[in-house]
């Protein structure tokens, strides 16, 4: 089981993967990744489509084993808490793990309101309630960025909201939950530049209390964003370093020649 209280260790290591490889069925879509993502700092992950950058995303939280024929081989730890353990509740690892997708997926049905504490039914009959619950929204939605823009609409149906703002829900719905880490996979890939600023200003204010992987095909979202960017190429990770590095004085030829356009 995942702890439910875990300590604060500021720029180490948080969330580990040691060769880490997924399938569907017998198809390798991610080979033997060992990477480290550290706390209160953004990693990037970078590559062409179909590269495997979301697949990975997916192990980190234990969503890629929900689809059909999906398995995965390796380790993958939490403050040193192996999250595939025998025995490890996958709903107990995502109260932890959080994940934003790439299109909005506010419910439909739930008001402003619900939707943020809609993850909290997790907890059962420890979940919030009344007063607290009141505290989590207003303090999830503030951590978002979205408070002000909402406040006196917290009753309307969420998807009342724009693209950009039912995003923003969509992370606050995550952090409402308080996560160790949150994943984001390609969060602004269907959004218009002006709300893609917000999500990104949003990403510098989250990594000064928790660790922030962000999956992105923009390059230059990833430079802006990052402390560290991974280069993933046909499932296997090429290079993983600073990310004034890896764009400037690349290590590998491969990663050179995607972040000049020679390819991808």
């Amino acid at each position: 089981m995942i702890a439910e209280e875990i300590e604060d260790s500021p720029r180490k290591p948080c969330l580990a993967a040691r060769e880490l490889s997924a399938f569907f069925g017998r198809s390798r879509v991610v080979s033997n990744v060992t990477i480290d993502f550290r706390d209160r700092e953004v990693t990037a992950i970078i590559g062409p489509s179909g590269c495997g950058k979301s697949t990975l995303l997916r192990c980190l939280n234990r969503m890629h084993e929900t689809a059909p024929g999906a398995t995965v081989s390796g380790t993958v730890t939490l403050d040193s808490t192996d999250i595939y353990a025998p025995g490890a509740d996958p709903i107990a690892v995502r109260r932890h793990i959080g994940m934003v997708f790439q299109r909005p997926t506010p419910f439909p049905t739930m008001s402003i309101s619900d939707n943020v504490t809609a993850g909290l039914k997790i907890l059962g009959r420890k979940a919030p309630r009344g007063k607290d619950a009141e505290d989590i929204v207003e303090g999830a939605l503030r951590h978002a960025g979205l408070w002000e823009e909402v406040k006196d609409r917290l009753g309307e149906s969420a998807i009342a909201l724009s693209g950009g703002q039912q995003q923003r829900l969509c992370i606050a719905r995550a952090l409402a939950i308080r996560p160790r880490v949150i994943l984001l996979d390609e969060p602004t890939a269907s959004l218009d530049p002006l709300s893609s600023q917000k999500v990104e200003e949003l990403v510098y204010q989250l990594k000064q209390d928790i660790a922030v992987v962000i999956v992105t095909h923009n390059l230059q979202q990833a430079a802006r964003v990052s402390d560290r960017t991974a280069f993933l190429l046909l499932g296997d990770l090429i290079e993983n370093a600073p990310t004034n590095t890896l764009f400037t004085a690349p290590a590998d030829p491969r990663t050179e020649a995607y972040i000049t356009g020679r390819f991808g």
